[in-house]
């Protein structure tokens, strides 16, 4: 796949409704099972909720989804203001036929409603105190120049690395990432294969079998983050990350990834769907072992035949408060990932030194992983990724300004910072080492700015402890011990999005849709009205 997939992309938007205040405890609104046919309840309305949502309307299911934000979309967001647009969650698309699949889902084309384009390379990586680069992109000869510059022993290494990836994705993630893993014997069947490809290693020295060089493991061994997982505790498995950008590519969407969000819910309203912002859930209703719709914040009741909760997974008890425990048998909780302090800028000069996508690495990268992830402290180094779609994309800024959105991963709520105090001192020392690094004049240059801590994370986008990344992808909170995407205790009750199986990202997400679907599929058995006909359009799936 390569080059650019030309499309329309679609002029609408989402179908916004907003739930009536001020209705008694016991009142039902709309999407009621009153209407007539089998209603399913979506709280939330990120890429796993929408996605579900397609997916069940295709099966004839009545739909209705309740978003606690002014806008859908979750953490996958959009900032505009001065003429700056900025994606407030994910940037990089990888896997772009599972957005196919969802399309068709409705008998829709991917290409009827956003445009993608390649990015070659995908993104740069710069080491401070170094002149050299490295440039990662599907392109193998431009990969494997690239690497030369650091080692030529490890770019003769780079074929064997791809077979070994390419091995572990189609088992862990194409076949497995498609599985439900309810019962522990499913998982069980998994370990001889997972063992044979050694893929229960952990990531870090899993490259370390392949490449020497620090930077060039550094660059094949730092995925894992983009999903809030540290290289050195996640298995090996997520070398799949590093495997699906060179196989597949690296892909972006005209108007940012929030163009395909506000497709979906386009998309949902032509198909029937309801969609309520501002309707925040502080209740998952059931009786007799079984969920029976929802109650949101100012006391509107929505009955369903089913719930499905595309949140925090960790925010599951204090929404059931009377149900049993879904894990009676774990030892702790499950760990959540770091969070992040994001700045979105809206610069009135361009920093030609950034393409679309750049990382950049200070001078001690392992032990700025461990301050945030497991000293849970503020990072004495600095790491971060930027985001310039005006690189790419002109109009996402204004003439002769700069699009840019910083990540600097940092420590979530229990590391116990106070972030009311911590917020302007993280952001001037980020931006005064980016202006040292390679950035001359950054603050000056600003004049839109937006800020984004784990505060945020936790008020907004109702993570109880400001997690960026939703459950940690550790080996012991994979498949069987991750979220399951059905609840074990309360009938009727389903999961998706990044805290459960298969995982975080916007491929979990989109996963973890299709693996709840079979579930209901088979929970309601029923002729089914599908509007499926199959990936259409121009990708291809591998």
């Amino acid at each position: 796949m390569g080059g650019r997939i030309r499309a329309q992309r679609a002029a609408c938007g989402t179908s916004k409704m907003v739930s009536t205040g001020g209705a008694a405890p016991t009142a039902s609104t709309g999407g009621s099972m009153a209407q007539g046919g089998r209603q399913a309840i979506i709280v939330g309305s990120g890429f796993g909720g929408l996605s579900t949502a397609i997916r069940l309307l295709s099966d004839g299911w009545q739909v209705t989804i309740l978003e606690a934000r002014p806008e859908i979309g979750g953490r996958a967001s959009r900032i505009q203001e001065g003429g700056y647009t900025f994606d407030t969650g994910p940037s990089l698309i990888t896997m772009p036929w599972l957005f196919e699949e969802v399309y068709a889902a409705a008998g829709e084309k991917m290409s009827d409603h956003v445009t993608l384009r390649q990015l070659q390379p995908g993104y740069r990586i710069f080491w401070t105190g170094e002149d050299r680069h490295f440039d990662f992109g599907s392109d193998r000869e431009q990969l494997l120049a690239e690497m030369r510059k650091f080692s030529n022993d490890d770019a003769n290494q780079l074929e064997a690395f791809l077979a070994a990836s390419g091995a572990i994705h189609r088992e862990g993630i194409l076949v497995s990432g498609r599985q439900n893993f309810l019962n522990l014997k499913d998982f069980v069947k998994l370990l001889p294969t997972m063992a044979r490809l050694d893929a229960i290693r952990f990531l870090q020295g899993w490259v370390g079998k392949f490449f020497k060089e620090p930077h060039v493991q550094q660059a094949f061994g730092f995925h894992s983050l983009f999903i809030g997982g540290d290289p050195s505790r996640v298995p090996a498995i997520y070398s799949a990350l590093a495997y699906l950008q060179i196989a597949d590519g690296i892909w972006y969407t005209e108007g940012g990834v929030y163009s395909i969000i506000e497709s979906f819910g386009k998309i949902i309203a032509k198909m029937g769907g309801v969609i309520h912002t501002n309707s925040k859930v502080d209740q998952i209703l059931h009786r007799n072992g079984r969920a029976i719709g929802v109650r949101t914040a100012d006391g509107v009741v929505h009955n369903a035949d089913l719930v499905i909760y595309n949140g925090d997974v960790t925010a599951r008890d204090a929404l059931l408060p009377d149900a049993p425990d879904a894990f009676p048998w774990r030892l702790r909780p499950l760990r959540t990932t770091m969070s992040a302090h994001m700045l979105y800028l809206g610069t009135n000069k361009k920093f030609e030194k950034l393409l679309h996508h750049t990382l950049v690495v200070g001078d001690d990268y392992y032990g700025f992983i461990k301050d945030v992830t497991r000293e849970r402290r503020m990072p004495r180094s600095n790491a971060v990724y930027i985001h310039a779609p005006s690189r790419t994309e002109p109009e996402m800024a204004p003439p002769g300004g700069d699009s840019i959105a910083i990540l600097l991963p940092v420590p979530n709520l229990r590391s116990g910072d106070d972030w009311t105090e911590a917020e302007p001192r993280m952001r001037d020392r980020t931006l005064e080492w980016l202006e040292n690094w390679g950035l001359p004049g950054l603050r000056d240059s600003i004049v839109v700015e937006r800020s984004w801590t784990p505060l945020t994370f936790r008020d907004e986008l109702l993570a109880p402890d400001g997690n960026a990344f939703a459950v940690e992808p550790s080996l012991e909170q994979s498949a069987y011990f991750r979220q399951p995407n059905r609840d074990r205790t309360i009938a009727g009750l389903y999961y998706v999005g990044g805290g459960t199986h298969p995982g975080a990202g916007m491929p979990g997400a989109l996963l973890t849709s299709q693996v709840t679907q079979d579930l209901i599929r088979g929970d309601y058995p029923a002729p089914f009205a599908s509007h499926a006909t199959g990936p259409t359009g121009n990708l291809v799936r591998p």
